[in-house]
């Protein structure tokens, strides 16, 4: 278990991602934000939550596509368990995790316990949007989540 420390970048090798990680919150009605849409190549960590390593599950979330094409999770739905994902945290420090699962849920039926409840166990989850672009409403209906236990 690694002491509280933000977290700076996540590298996912399996889908080429090295991107940078900024702080979000919540908005007003309690939904996690999202980096800045002009900024699709972030990803962002729900501050309020524990950091990469400590116990407990830290959250990631970044966009799956923007205008210009596709974003930092673009791909995250073809992670599959034993694959790997490093968090470099701001004391130097990388959390290193493994892959336990991949799914797709509903946004009306978002796994919020699995995703963000607690434990003695330091682990990641990543979410990004998934299922087909609505152009009517300007949004996906699902969410894609990736579940990681700590590994090193």
């Amino acid at each position: 278990m690694l002491p509280r420390s933000e977290p700076v970048r996540v590298s996912i090798p399996r889908i080429d991602v090295d991107a940078e990680i900024v702080p979000v919150a919540t908005d007003d009605d309690g939904a996690l934000q999202v980096p800045p849409l002009d900024h699709p190549e972030l990803a962002g960590w729900y501050r309020r939550g524990p950091t990469p390593g400590e116990a407990g599950n830290a959250v990631l979330v970044g966009h799956v596509d923007s205008q210009n094409g596709p974003a930092v999770f673009f791909e995250l739905g073809r992670l599959r368990p034993g694959d790997t994902v490093r968090v470099g945290r701001a004391d130097g420090r990388v959390a290193t995790f493994t892959v336990d699962g991949v799914g797709a849920y509903p946004k009306e039926r978002f796994p919020t316990e699995r995703v963000y409840g607690g434990g003695a166990e330091a682990r990641l989850r990543l979410i990004t949007c998934g299922g087909r672009f609505d152009p009517h409403t300007g949004n996906y209906p699902d969410n894609i989540v990736v579940f990681a236990t700590a590994t090193g």
